[in-house]
């Protein structure tokens, strides 16, 4: 089926007049699912040390960085965080032992984190258990197939 066919056929199951329409479909689905998944996704999680989805993703990004460690700045653009939110995750994270942070006088005070020896490879441990709890919750809802146009369409909206 061609994009034009399926969004002939979407437009007549929404029944919208106006096919601009499908944009705000799109917001208010996107954040009716992350509502829908967050708890139990986050309970797996928690279950496992973590006490917020995006902690995950701290801990793999700071790996990433490696020895050079990760820049605060560049964090919050990767992970599509305000700078608040980011530094209140951060200093949780800190004071549980998982990550330190580093400040750099550059004259803008840049702030690098750096996995500690307790948070080192945590990614690592935590991903199964993660992993097997958003299969879960999303296997018996679409093919592999549909989530993997889902996420092309995901990356797209993220570029």
């Amino acid at each position: 089926m061609d994009n034009t066919t399926f969004a002939r056929e979407a437009t007549a199951f929404f029944g919208d007049e106006d096919p601009a329409i499908a944009y705000n479909r799109v917001w208010f689905n996107v954040m009716r699912a992350h509502r829908k998944f967050l708890p139990d996704i986050s309970r797996a999680l928690k279950a496992e040390g973590i006490s917020d989805p995006i902690w995950y993703e701290i801990l793999l990004e700071v790996a990433r960085a490696g020895d050079d460690g990760q820049p605060m700045a560049e964090l919050e653009a990767k992970l599509f965080v305000a700078q608040y939110t980011l530094s209140r995750h951060v200093g949780r994270m800190l004071e549980k032992g998982l990550i330190k942070r580093t400040y750099i006088s550059d004259g803008r005070r840049k702030q690098v984190l750096f996995l500690t020896d307790q948070g080192l490879g945590m990614h690592n441990r935590i991903w199964p258990g993660y992993m097997s709890a958003i299969q879960k919750e999303l296997s018996g809802l679409m093919t592999t197939d549909e989530a993997y146009a889902l996420s092309k369409l995901m990356i797209k909206l993220l570029s």
